[in-house]
């Protein structure tokens, strides 16, 4: 099994925002989402991840076929944090089959920084999911936050991989 990620081009913006669908899809188990009078959930404007330097896009792939994607952006919650996962979408097929753990580590190695992952209170499998890939990433060294405020509620994984022995 061959897992490549990539950065999409613009063209690409139509194909993110349709995988987008399925990611809310999934999503709308643990928040309230429901879909719009055009059969859709929708997602604000993608365009940022493509024009914005505090941004970035990664579409995964296994075996050169779409499987999901990464959203990166700047938006943080807790003092010294730089970056954030803003999504992280695996296609079920491709769940516990070690597609996820290697575009994340992707992710963190080629955006160094001091992280923070925000987890939804009820999505207790995301909530393994970054605290194992976090922990082996980091060997160990992150903190778990619980944030209860206006802005988020729900645990904050935080770490720094900016330092040249982080990983």
């Amino acid at each position: 099994m061959k897992i490549d990620l990539r950065s999409p081009s613009r063209s690409d913006r139509q194909l993110l925002r349709r995988m987008m669908e399925l990611y809310l899809y999934d999503f709308s188990e643990y928040e309230d989402l429901d879909l719009d009078a055009h059969g859709l959930y929708g997602y604000g404007d993608l365009d940022y991840f493509w024009f914005e330097s505090t941004h970035a896009a990664f579409i995964i792939t296994v075996d050169a076929k779409l499987v999901g994607f990464v959203l990166v952006d700047n938006e943080v919650h807790i003092a010294g944090s730089e970056r954030s996962i803003s999504e992280f979408f695996v296609m079920r097929k491709y769940r516990r089959l070690g597609v996820g753990k290697h575009a994340a580590f992707e992710v963190f190695r080629r955006l160094p920084a001091a992280w923070e992952v925000r987890v939804v209170a009820s999505n207790e499998p995301a909530q393994r999911f970054w605290r194992t890939i976090i922990g082996e990433f980091m060997h160990g060294r992150f903190q778990e936050t619980h944030l209860d405020s206006d802005e988020w509620n729900g645990p904050t994984f935080t770490f720094n991989n900016s330092e040249a022995d982080a990983t």
